[in-house]
């Protein structure tokens, strides 16, 4: 498995939007691809390189069910508001 894969969770460790949480839409050698489906939408992810991204290696079983392109902003925005509110204990 490569470290970086569509669909899993990422934080931002460097740049003006450190500690924001994004999923990863794509990767290449270099950069990786990434949509908080507000800010950032689908149609144009943030490129980043990817030292500067902390991975969560899981991939939301929400996005692992669906195809690339079913997947809406509306659908990332739900996953990343769902893992913050595991984290911070709010259920």
């Amino acid at each position: 498995m490569d470290r970086f894969e569509a669909g899993m969770l990422a934080w931002s460790r460097a740049g003006h939007d450190t500690g924001m949480l994004y999923v990863i839409l794509k990767t290449d050698e270099e950069y990786v691809y990434l949509t908080d489906g507000r800010l950032k939408p689908i149609e144009k992810p943030k490129k980043k390189k990817k030292k500067h991204v902390q991975v969560m290696r899981v991939v939301p079983q929400e996005l692992a069910d669906m195809s690339e392109k079913e997947i809406k902003n509306e659908d990332i925005r739900r996953v990343i508001r769902r893992f913050v509110n595991v984290e911070s204990g709010c259920n």
